[in-house]
């Protein structure tokens, strides 16, 4: 297994002398129809990956092929569920997956095996919200928890928050929702203040989440949590829980009623299927809900090991990505999730995708001269028509565009107006759009002239349920992942969040000079 930089691979050359798409002619009319029928990939949970709108054709896609093959993806995929160090910035081995499945050899490190690990965490967080929804660790009164709220910021909050999101109406629905979840993430003190202020803090359980237990800004609100608690006469100890490392302060630590372990080989923003989204989604909706996010997740991680990118949905995701920002030159991909559920999707997507690959060095810590990660954002539709599709049609920059859809919504609630319902008018919308913007319209009006050939994919599904949603986000990790092999780029580190805690450190020590004192002293910390 070779690592090589993108632009010393043969596919780099052929890829870069094919001839472009005009997608505007390949989509429009019955050709557009058939094209939709054959550029897709089936995906778990009834879901389909289709990829009709995206600027490739069958050439393109042989080509696409090659790059996987000569890149060696899945084989580097394979030494990652096996264990191999695939982490060279931190030396780590990387094991989000194996919070899922065993997709290949046992993974023995730290003298342990850590699927093994895994799942028993999972066995204690499922017991522990078992018994806080029977009744059995209640608060100090002897009554029930009714809230739970998870302090932690970055992946320790992005993920299990969108998660949570995602299937709280669902939840609803189906009579499993056990608990409201709350979060805390920015130290920002308005945030904290505006979560305690909306819940009874009496019947409140808390997740404190930290790997190293030394976060800044996770002990900052923790300490206002255990504050409030006092104020209102009421013992911290009994009202909080920790997610953290077996090596950390917070490990057994008698000022929490339990401790959730996770270790080094799960980086922050691929920590939801670990404990870290275990417990508060457990708490939430119940291990059982838990587990099909689980099972979601798992199904993805095994489609991602089909060498065919026609059978594998986050590989043809990630390599018509790759061509699009090395040899399309677009260095931006827009999220836009049609379900209200997804609100919070594309902020985790934000740092999943940009923490990993937002990357100017190779594995090897050498610069590199192509292209790596792009520039993510996104909002749900059809807000976001509303707001910044202007640009996405009619704007300077050509922008890939990625939108999620179901055929029904989770709640079932609907109402017929004007001959559709709501869920059919939003799926309309889904539907117009990837042919407006890949079609466009001409009209002698240059302001109401579109160009078309602008890219889109979508993820389209029958409902967005526990398993569909996990099946999404091992999608995204996935994806992501093979964007990082293929650039040669260690995807799991990120030094790049690093300067800026020290140098608030500084400011906090009032060890500072030139500009940063200015800064300080224009922001009241002097």
């Amino acid at each position: 297994m070779e690592w090589k930089n993108f632009d010393l691979l043969d596919s780099y050359k052929k890829l870069a002398g094919l001839e472009k798409t005009d997608l505007k002619a390949v989509m429009a009319g019955e050709s557009g129809a058939e094209r939709v029928k054959k550029y897709q990939v089936p995906m778990p949970a009834g879901m389909k990956y289709s990829f009709a709108a995206k600027q490739v054709n069958d050439e393109t896609l042989d080509a696409l092929q090659g790059l996987a093959d000569e890149a060696q993806l899945t084989e580097k995929y394979a030494a990652l569920y096996n264990g191999e160090v695939i982490n060279t910035g931190e030396k780590r081995l990387v094991l989000h997956q194996l919070t899922r499945g065993q997709l290949g050899d046992d993974v023995i490190a730290d003298g342990v095996n850590k699927r093994e690990f895994y799942t028993t965490q999972q066995s204690r967080a499922a017991e522990f919200a078992g018994k806080v929804h029977a009744g059995e660790i209640v608060n100090e009164a002897g009554e029930k928890f009714t809230t739970a709220v998870q302090i932690g910021i970055g992946g320790s909050d992005l993920g299990p928050r969108a998660l949570y999101i995602s299937l709280e109406n669902w939840a609803k629905v189906n009579g499993t929702l056990k608990m409201e979840a709350k979060f805390i993430s920015n130290v920002d003190p308005d945030d904290a203040s505006a979560v305690l202020a909306n819940i009874d803090v009496a019947h409140s359980l808390f997740v404190l989440v930290s790997k190293s237990g030394t976060t800044l800004e996770t002990l900052t609100n923790e300490s206002f949590v255990k504050n409030a608690l006092k104020e209102a006469g009421l013992d911290p100890a009994k009202h909080m829980v920790a997610v953290t490392s077996e090596t950390s302060p917070l490990a057994g630590n008698p000022d929490y009623l339990d401790s959730f372990y996770m270790d080094d080989y799960i980086g922050g923003r691929y920590s939801s299927t670990s404990a870290v989204g275990g417990v508060i989604l457990s708490l939430a909706f119940g291990p059982e809900v838990f587990a099909r996010i689980l099972d979601g997740a798992a199904a993805s991680d095994k489609l991602a090991k089909n060498a065919n990118i026609f059978e594998n949905p986050a590989m043809m995701d990630a390599l018509i990505g790759v061509y699009e920002r090395n040899f399309l030159g677009m260095g931006t991909t827009a999220v836009l999730p049609y379900s209200q559920a997804l609100s919070r999707f594309p902020a985790h997507l934000q740092q999943l995708d940009m923490e990993s690959n937002g990357k100017r060095v190779n594995r090897f810590g050498e610069p590199i001269s192509y292209k790596s990660g792009p520039v993510i954002f996104g909002e749900p539709g059809t807000n976001g028509q509303h707001s910044f599709y202007q640009l996405l049609h009619q704007g300077t920059d050509i922008i890939p565009l990625q939108f999620v859809g179901f055929k029904n919504s989770q709640m079932g609630n609907d109402v017929d107006i004007q001959g559709s319902t709501s869920q059919q008018k939003l799926c309309a919308n889904v539907a117009a759009q990837i042919m407006a913007f890949a079609c466009g319209k001409d009209d002698e009006n240059q302001n109401k002239y579109f160009e078309g050939g602008r890219p889109s994919s979508i993820i389209a599904g029958e409902q967005l349920t526990p398993e569909a949603l996990g099946a999404l986000l091992a999608h995204f990790e996935n994806k992501v992942m093979f964007q990082g092999f293929v650039w040669n780029l260690n995807s799991f580190d990120q030094e790049g969040v690093q300067l800026g805690k020290v140098l608030a450190k500084k400011v906090l020590a009032k060890d500072t000079d030139g500009a940063l004192t200015e800064y300080s002293k224009m922001l009241g910390i002097f």
